[in-house]
């Protein structure tokens, strides 16, 4: 009997060993096909350094990232998340461009118990009524961008404004980010055809924009939409009469390809971001001159925060000690976004949204002639997004 109970324990131990992870299997959601690819290409490259820039580790843990293409569509990017939930049965689903894409996949990786970590998108609904336990991001809430944004609007005392945007998801939030505290008056809005088709000719909007007499004009257009609205807007000789103010349109993937056009257009325009390429903190410094070593370009905002939402899990798994079924440790790691971040320290909201400073970024060139941003000001500290209210979460 002895021995049959020695042989027992035995094997549960074994057993338990065996049972130990070896990894932390990550999946990430991007768009690597398509027009959208620009965007999901510099994420994973931003994955890609982030891994490498902790060897490869978490604690005693190896990394191993698995990558899923959305294929710029809901439907698709469902898809990837079931099957890196199901059959690759990762503990952390990361990435989303898209909110649409995002609102498709959440049930599929929150349901299967799994942690949801948006390293882009940030809809309403997530931050509000939708909101879970399991989710977090390392970007915002939608609204968040374009609020600052308004601000700015009244302290430059612009009066009128004219507003273009996607028709989607996201592109709704930015406009009523932006109307949320812009004080002046709309003189007109156009929402534009979004998704696989996309519109990207942007000339007879363009023409209402500056037949409304607006003082200024802000736009929404990410990825290559953006760099399309910035080469119609130069064409038509806009930038004296219709002064541009962006959000998520001009970024470290569009300004190369804007400066070998030589749209210098855009040189002097606003943008408000919650991170820039020129903020002063240790890790920031070592993100951006690494991947301007391996890429020759700047990172954009999504590589930037694509990066952050690695080190967060970094910072979940080590707290646990490598145990990955240890839930509720690594939530409570990561609600104290205690790992250093290239935005700077930040802390997060009951939804799980980060509170953070927002900035005003000016389009200049650097020391050697190429086009980056750089903080003109600081609009926001240690902001909360208005959708944290609607949410049950402590």
């Amino acid at each position: 009997m002895k021995k049959l109970l020695s042989t027992a324990l035995a094997v549960t131990l074994l057993g338990g060993v065996a049972a130990q992870a070896a990894e932390v299997k990550i999946g990430f959601v991007t768009t690597l096909t398509t027009g959208g690819a620009v965007i999901g290409v510099d994420q994973q490259n931003a994955v890609n350094l982030a891994v490498e820039h902790m060897g490869g580790k978490m604690g005693d843990l190896d990394v191993n990232v698995i990558f899923g293409d959305d294929g710029f569509k809901p439907e698709t990017g469902k898809q990837a998340t079931d099957k890196l939930v199901k059959q690759d049965d990762v503990t952390f689903v990361a990435g989303y461009i898209w909110s649409h894409v995002l609102l498709a996949s959440r049930k599929s990786a929150l349901d299967a118990g799994k942690f949801l970590i948006s390293a882009n998108a940030g809809p309403s609904q997530i931050a509000g009524k939708l909101c879970h336990e399991n989710f977090f991001s390392t970007s915002w809430q939608n609204d968040q961008t374009p609020m600052a944004m308004g601000e700015v609007l009244n302290q430059q005392g612009v009066k009128s404004l004219y507003i273009m945007s996607p028709n989607y998801a996201a592109g709704k939030n930015m406009v009523a980010g932006v109307e949320r505290t812009f004080k002046g008056e709309v003189k007109g809005k156009d929402f534009t055809k979004w998704g696989k088709d996309a519109q990207l000719d942007f000339s007879a909007e363009l023409a209402k924009a500056k037949a409304s007499g607006a003082d200024g004009l802000f736009v929404f257009y990410p990825g290559k939409a953006g760099g399309a609205f910035i080469k119609q807007y130069q064409q038509a000789g806009l930038k004296d009469t219709l002064p541009l103010y962006t959000v998520f349109t001009v970024d470290g993937i569009s300004l190369p390809k804007l400066q070998a056009a030589n749209f210098d257009g855009v040189l002097g325009s606003k943008t408000t971001q919650q991170w820039d390429p020129s903020l002063d903190n240790a890790q920031n410094k070592r993100f951006v001159a690494d991947f301007k070593a391996k890429h020759g370009t700047y990172p954009s905002f999504y590589a930037a925060q694509a990066y952050d939402s690695i080190f967060l899990i970094k910072s979940a798994v080590e707290a646990v000690g490598g145990d990955l079924s240890n839930m509720d440790g690594m939530r409570a790691a990561m609600k104290q976004a205690s790992y250093d971040s290239v935005r700077g320290k930040y802390s997060y909201g009951n939804n799980h949204m980060p509170v953070q400073n927002f900035y005003l970024r000016e389009v200049v060139k650097d020391a050697d002639g190429n086009w980056t941003t750089t903080v003109a000001k600081t609009v926001y500290e240690n902001h909360q997004d208005p959708y944290a209210k609607e949410c049950p979460l402590k």
